[in-house]
């Protein structure tokens, strides 16, 4: 005769019981995400090829998401190089108004003054916390303020002149500079300053280095933009000309002559930031171009993983029905057999 014990029915019920609660939860999460719950079991063989295209799926995924964060930094950047055309036609306006003697002299400074401070405040503009115009310097304001207080740009113009005339721009000796003796001082002294070497010496913090992107897997280009650019220095030094000098004691024909310079370096300098501007939109259409291109293999690559490792949604809501009814019955007939006893046999 073959014993029987309750507890031994008992106990593989429990165990029983125990396999088909981790299966419903396989299952339960199968048939909620529509992949299966173990890529390994499912696919044996081919789990390195899911793997494969999961670990291109998201380097894409990180690059389209980087890519937004650009073409974020080159929208602002056109907003701002279209303030500064603005703000550099507005002032060729008021010097060609000066060139014809109606515009008073006080006028034309005031513009000038203008014009730097809104060039300064342009091109200091950030975004989630990056300049800009810094180019690769993202964390320093690209550029100082030539009319504030301690300006070093300032004190560097007002010594140059000092030290090329001997008297200031106020003394009353002033007003025998010589149209000649102006164009001299401006191509000689005032260019370098701001042209030359002495722009990055007291006007910019910027470096002439871009921020380089990957926007897409085998592609890279210049993403940022530098306040260091030819049509940014002529503004500047067009305007910090008119901003310290046309209100002095300096002749009419010296004024004549810095209004007259500053005139060809403005129309220079919108052409410059024009073509900076042209520059910028080719560029946002490459991250454009390749960031749709990348949603295409996205699409691809997340199509072939649903393939490897997708399940049918009938099947999988079929099991979890089953599994959950067979863990019913299950505890159902273990609530039985503890019931049994040799005492209820007997009486």
């Amino acid at each position: 005769m073959t014993s029987v014990s309750s507890a031994a029915l008992s106990n593989a019920m429990r165990y029983q019981q125990m396999r088909m609660q981790a299966e419903l939860v396989k299952a339960t999460k199968e048939s909620s995400t529509g992949v299966v719950a173990d890529v390994g079991l499912a696919l044996g063989g081919r789990t390195a090829q899911s793997v494969t295209f999961s670990r291109d799926l998201d380097r894409l995924n990180v690059i389209v998401d980087s890519n937004g964060l650009v073409a974020a930094r080159l929208a602002s950047t056109q907003t701002s190089l279209g303030q500064l055309s603005s703000v550099a036609q507005t002032f060729l306006s008021s010097l060609t108004t000066a060139s014809s003697g109606d515009n008073s002299d006080s006028l034309t400074q005031s513009t000038g003054q203008t014009t730097i401070q809104q060039l300064a405040s342009i091109l200091n503009t950030s975004v989630n916390g990056e300049y800009l115009f810094a180019g690769t310097n993202t964390d320093v304001k690209p550029i100082n303020d030539f009319t504030a207080a301690g300006s070093p740009a300032k004190a560097a113009f007002d010594a140059s002149f000092v030290a090329k005339f001997g008297f200031t721009p106020n003394d009353p000796l002033a007003a025998d500079i010589t149209a000649a003796q102006m164009d001299d001082f401006i191509t000689n002294d005032v260019t370098p300053q701001f042209l030359g070497s002495g722009w990055q010496t007291n006007m910019s913090n910027a470096t002439d280095q871009q921020i380089v992107s990957r926007i897409a897997l085998n592609e890279t280009t210049e993403t940022s933009t530098s306040a260091n650019s030819d049509g940014i220095k002529k503004l500047a030094m067009a305007a910090a000309m008119v901003t310290s000098l046309m209100s002095t004691n300096i002749s009419q024909a010296a004024k004549d002559s810095i209004v007259s310079h500053s005139q060809i370096l403005v129309g220079e300098a919108l052409s410059g930031i024009a073509q900076v501007q042209s520059q910028t939109g080719i560029v946002q259409k490459r991250v454009s171009d390749a960031s749709d291109r990348m949603k295409t293999q996205i699409d691809l690559f997340e199509r072939h993983i649903l393939d490897l490792e997708a399940v049918d949604p009938a099947t999988a809501a079929t099991r979890v029905a089953d599994l959950t009814q067979h863990i019913e019955t299950s505890f159902a007939l273990t609530a039985r057999l503890q019931q049994l006893s040799l005492l209820n046999y007997l009486t």
